[in-house]
């Protein structure tokens, strides 16, 4: 088992924002955490990051605990989180933010990223702050590569994206899967979702209350209706 979260909470100040929540990722797996807006979704992605440290429960990534880490070492180990601000550094080139995060092991290294996007090699020399969102995405999944992940977890990699820049995105995610990369996925759009997923978690209020593979999401339009709205997460 890739990544192992048994019965986590967390909180912020003294809200109690994540109730217990368990989840599995396998080696290679894709999976989605589904759920409404203030369910605990970015909340369990930090929590896995140590950004937001859980104050209970336990966290494996391949068998060995992590909960207790401090974020960079839990990075080091091969979890990479592209926030949903993805953490641009504005006034950095797009060469400079992708180079911060290039490790020499990684299997993605700056030729590869710039194969993957070439809109990041034509913009290069950019700051990136002079991005668009879409390329922003770009670079920060691209900084993620060459930081040589195992999992990679991405918090709404595709909102507020034109359709076609979400095409692109979504093929290359494809093949990031193909190179056997496991990632967790919190995303708005549920088409996009079922492209990508192996298995759809669903949080509300802080616990999981669904899993299922994803033939037995897509066909299970109760569920979307009952914890997503109708066809909105």
């Amino acid at each position: 088992m890739m990544l192992d979260v048994r019965d986590i909470h967390a909180f912020y100040g003294k809200s109690h924002i994540l109730q217990g929540v368990s989840l599995t990722v396998g080696e290679g797996e894709t999976v989605t955490l589904l759920g409404r807006n203030g369910a605990g979704k970015s909340t369990t992605l930090k929590s896995i990051a140590g950004v937001v440290p859980a104050a209970r429960g336990a966290i494996a990534f391949k068998g060995e605990p992590t909960a207790k880490l401090a974020p960079h070492k839990i990075a080091a180990r091969g979890v990479c989180f592209v926030p949903e601000h993805r953490g641009i550094f504005r006034l950095l080139t797009v060469e400079e933010n992708l180079r911060l995060g290039a490790r020499k092991d990684s299997p993605w290294q700056l030729a590869d990223i710039y194969q993957i996007f070439p809109r990041l090699k034509e913009r290069r020399t950019n700051g990136g702050g002079q991005l668009s969102g879409g390329e922003q995405q770009m670079l920060a999944i691209g900084r993620a590569l060459l930081n040589h992940p195992r999992l990679l977890m991405l918090d709404e990699p595709v909102e507020g994206l034109a359709p076609v820049i979400v095409e692109e995105i979504v093929a290359q995610l494809k093949l990031i899967k193909q190179a056997g990369v496991a990632i967790l996925l919190v995303e708005q759009n549920l088409e996009v979702c079922t492209q990508l997923a192996d298995r759809h978690t669903i949080i509300e209020q802080g616990r999981i209350v669904y899993e299922g593979s994803n033939a037995a999401f897509v066909a299970d339009d109760t569920i979307k209706d009952r914890y997503l709205g109708v066809g909105v997460v």
